[in-house]
């Protein structure tokens, strides 16, 4: 029989922010993998857009709205997602904000509460409930999963006027390290991903600006920003049954950026 670890067909995967940018790439080559799909967003028009688009791949896809910040929606979701599809067996904990590039001395508290409860929060609510339905599908005989989480390379360098979103970023590495230690035991796996520069909505004012591209994007070494497609690859892997042994790791995908 050939070796065929990266087909997906019988899987069910949830991304969180999976309406476009990383979480849509990801999404996309999961269903191209054979994987069922559900999607949360929070702007509806560009979650069912998002929804057409999967469905156009083929496979199920189902797609709700979902603020991660707010626990109740998260825990309805997942419940709503377990009763539409069977099973989930990957969660991709996406969704996320950017801050508002002020200076940390005139941050307010309310921009940096925002942050810390979609980007940290969001996070938490949504591992929280991916592990309750993993745990209780492998006490009844099902065992496995794997959790990812999407950081940013500002986890781990210096992000300055954007101080909230990287201590959110930093913060849900130490969360994954807790959760796969934890949960291991019932073949669940978590992992991080840090991206560097890539092209989404959330850096559409950097793209724009000539003066970002010579002093940043000309560092990369890859010469470009990257594109939610760079991501696929990853994400098939961390659902399949390749990176069965692989856990509590973090991926930093930059184009070479970090180590130039």
């Amino acid at each position: 029989m050939a070796y065929q670890p990266f087909d997906l067909t019988g899987q069910v995967a949830l991304v969180t922010g999976g309406n476009g940018g990383i979480g849509l790439g990801m999404a996309e080559a999961l269903a191209q993998a054979g994987a069922d799909l559900v999607i949360w967003g929070s702007n509806p028009d560009k979650t069912a857009a998002a929804e057409a688009r999967l469905e156009a791949i083929g496979g199920r896809v189902l797609s709700r709205v979902v603020d991660v910040s707010d626990e109740h929606a998260v825990a309805a979701g997942m419940t709503a997602a377990v009763e539409a599809m069977g099973a989930v067996h990957t969660v991709i904990a996406n969704a996320g904000v950017s801050g508002k590039g002020q200076p940390f001395a005139e941050t307010t508290t309310e921009s940096y509460r925002k942050v810390l409860a979609v980007n940290l929060d969001g996070v938490f609510f949504t591992f929280r409930e991916a592990c309750r339905h993993m745990i209780d599908r492998a006490k009844a005989g099902d065992p496995g999963g794997s959790l990812v989480v999407i950081s940013s390379l500002s986890a781990v360098e210096g992000a300055p006027r954007n101080e909230p979103y990287a201590s959110t970023k930093a913060a849900v590495l130490a969360m994954t390290r807790g959760v796969a230690v934890e949960h291991a035991r019932y073949g669940v796996r978590a992992n991080a991903i840090l991206p560097g520069w890539i092209a989404t909505e959330m850096t559409g004012d950097a793209q724009g600006s000539q003066v970002f591209t010579d002093k940043v994007i000309t560092r990369v070494p890859a010469r470009r920003w990257g594109q939610p497609a760079d991501f696929g690859g990853l994400a098939v892997y961390l659902a399949s049954g390749a990176s069965s042994f692989h856990t509590g790791d973090s991926f930093i995908v930059d184009g070479g950026y970090g180590i130039f």
